[in-house]
């Protein structure tokens, strides 16, 4: 029997409003995702989703640089210099100076992650130890990012979504570049796989990462020894006067041992090597056949 132009027409007003009907999956639905009750689920997969990666990716701890965004290669900084040569502004010279005079904290940080990376990169192990990660961007990240590439050896990036957009540095492993929302989170897998920390000259994103791994090893809250690497005395020593702190009794002279100030790449990297050799590999290594060595960060509960 033959259908009408009525009745076709009444068949797909049909179809179109069971189709409206039709609910969204709740993880399929972005208006709920986005919002502030969606907060738990978007907190998870910060922590979920790069932990998924991380054991993909075979990566068992890692070595934490830091320093400040703004600082240029040493090739970079020379033509900054240059153009700025042209300019009438004081301010504008001056600057350029001081990133000529800084740049060489970005060639210094290459350096350290590319020894670091080539000795790690030689250790006998079922997972990669020791990779070099930075926060993903420019300056000083990039450096040891491109240090750590130049050594043949995977490398993360730990980046965060800002109102003024920061991109990821080219030297990143592209399978280990990651991008948080949330500032704690991404806090939390820089302290959770480190096994050291390698301070550069920076501001206070470098302060704060720097004082918060201090505050994390001087109250036990870490089950592991964690090696601080602070690199440039004359840069720090005029920013910071630990002494002062101690003679106020606001810290013991004994928390001074724990960080080391290093300045040059080889002083740097000796440091790492012994003490991740002493603390991480040689204490690490089964004591009977059917013992397993550990193969990812803990922390105290």
């Amino acid at each position: 029997m033959a259908t009408s132009s009525a009745d076709g027409d009444d068949l797909l007003k049909k179809d179109d409003l069971e189709a409206e009907q039709i609910a969204p999956l709740a993880y399929e639905n972005p208006q709920f995702l986005n919002s502030p009750d969606g907060r738990l689920l978007r907190i998870m997969s910060e922590y979920v989703e790069p932990l998924a990666r991380f054991r993909r990716e075979q990566i068992q701890d890692t070595v934490v640089f830091f320093g400040s965004a703004r600082f240029h290669s040493l090739a970079d900084a020379n033509t900054v210099m240059e153009k700025a040569g042209l300019s009438s502004e004081d301010g504008q010279k001056k600057l350029a100076q001081a990133g000529v005079e800084m740049a060489r904290y970005y060639e210094d940080a290459r350096k350290m992650a590319f020894l670091l990376s080539e000795w790690a990169s030689h250790i006998p192990a079922r997972r990669r130890r020791f990779v070099v990660t930075t926060g993903g961007g420019p300056g000083i990240m990039e450096a040891a990012n491109r240090g750590a590439r130049e050594a043949g050896s995977k490398t993360i990036g730990l980046n965060i979504r800002l109102p003024f957009e920061q991109y990821p540095n080219p030297y990143i492993t592209p399978s280990l570049n990651f991008e948080f929302h949330y500032f704690f989170m991404r806090k939390f897998w820089f302290a959770y796989l480190a096994k050291a920390l390698v301070i550069f000259p920076g501001g206070f994103g470098t302060l704060d990462e720097l004082f918060e791994i201090l505050t994390l090893a001087q109250t036990q809250k870490l089950a592991k020894k964690i090696l601080v690497v602070i690199y440039g005395r004359e840069y720090w020593e005029k920013l910071i006067n630990f002494q002062t702190m101690i003679d106020a009794g606001a810290i013991s002279p004994e928390d001074l041992g724990l960080f080391k100030i290093v300045d040059s790449p080889e002083e740097g990297y000796e440091y790492l090597r012994e003490g991740l050799t002493k603390y991480h590999l040689d204490a690490e290594r089964p004591r009977s056949a059917g013992e397993k060595a550990p193969e990812i960060a803990k922390t105290n509960p």
